[in-house]
């Protein structure tokens, strides 16, 4: 199955005529392992019985916290990452079929049917011999940074994206990569520089964050979630002021001057949570920011009771819920 006559010849080939972005061609499945494993993240890899050689190839090129890429295996492979962690990857096959099992949802991917993979999502994946497909990785913290900056606040839960990507009928979406791929192409210089660097990587990740269905879309919209009234607000105002104090629900619901069921009634109806589960959410993301901060020196157990946190298990759990890997990840990574 192909789509390369109803792709631009642009997409159709891209990467495929430039050498200087082969990684490898052909080779052994331990070394297509390893190079894959490299491009993307470590993970387990079958290819199908008495497979000794690939006749893989991958092309890439990369631009800041976005990167593209091109991959063909070559043939029926598996592929288990369990879940990404750091980044999003999308999958837009040029030709062939491909088993994507992301969460609850299972679809097979081809000529019309991409997908959008989300970090925090336990994936395996299963590509037939003939499945060549153009790749988009980008950078988890990058994308997220650029949506809260959108919304006007930090954000609350992590962006998840639907994962149907119907992407040869979204115009904004082939044009956003036929001009990477152009730019890429004929002015290799430009992608040398800093400045157009960081505007065509905030390119892709808005044109993803404003196509493809999201848990944020209705808000990037145009904030267009009903209307709190003024003592959420005031409490949640309060709450990201003084987050690092010792607050309770009385104390919420004085500030607010309403009773303590009439400010939970109010957060469950508006923000479907409680006054104390927004501020939880707050001091998860302040030991986020300060976890990825090269500069902080204090433990993760230190920084966790700083903000409130007493159980460690408890915490643990709920701060890998929220940004898909452990708290020691993070400093691991600001320190690394």
């Amino acid at each position: 199955m192909s789509v390369k006559e109803n792709l631009s010849p642009l997409l159709a080939n891209a990467l495929l005529d430039q050498p200087d972005k082969l990684v490898f061609s052909c080779g052994s499945v331990e070394e297509v392992q390893a190079k894959v494993g490299t491009a993307f993240k470590p993970h387990q890899f079958v290819p199908a019985r008495h497979t000794a050689t690939l006749k893989s190839r991958l092309h890439q090129f990369t631009m800041g916290q976005v990167s593209f890429h091109r991959l063909k295996y070559g043939a029926s492979v598996q592929v288990d990452p369990e879940c990404l962690e750091d980044f999003f990857l999308i999958q837009m096959p040029v030709s062939g079929l491909a088993e994507i099992n992301c969460g609850d949802c299972t679809l097979t991917t081809n000529c019309r049917q991409g997908v959008v993979l989300n970090p925090t999502q336990r994936l395996t994946m299963r590509y037939d011999s003939e499945c060549d497909q153009l790749m988009l990785r980008i950078d988890r913290r990058e994308l997220e940074q650029i949506c809260s900056r959108y919304l006007g606040h930090s954000i609350k839960h992590p962006v998840e994206f639907n994962c149907h990507l119907d992407w040869q009928n979204s115009p904004a979406w082939m044009h956003m990569l036929e001009y990477i791929m152009q730019m890429q192409k004929d002015l290799p210089g430009c992608l040398q520089q800093p400045l157009i660097i960081r505007q065509l990587e905030e390119l892709v990740i808005s044109t993803l964050l404003s196509q493809q269905p999201n848990n944020y879309s209705l808000e990037l919209a145009g904030g267009q979630r009903p209307l709190a009234p003024r003592h959420v607000k005031r409490v949640e105002e309060y709450i990201e002021a003084h987050a690092q104090e010792s607050l309770s629900p009385a104390i919420l619901a004085e500030i607010a001057g309403v009773s303590v069921r009439t400010l939970y009634a109010g957060f469950r109806e508006f923000r479907h949570m409680s006054p104390m589960e927004f501020l939880r959410s707050i001091r998860l993301q302040r030991i986020h920011q300060a976890l990825s901060r090269p500069e902080h020196l204090s433990s993760v157990t230190d920084t966790a009771m700083y903000w409130g946190f007493s159980h460690m298990g408890r915490f643990s759990q709920e701060y890998q819920k929220l940004f898909g890997e452990k708290p020691s990840e993070t400093r691991r990574k600001a320190h690394a």
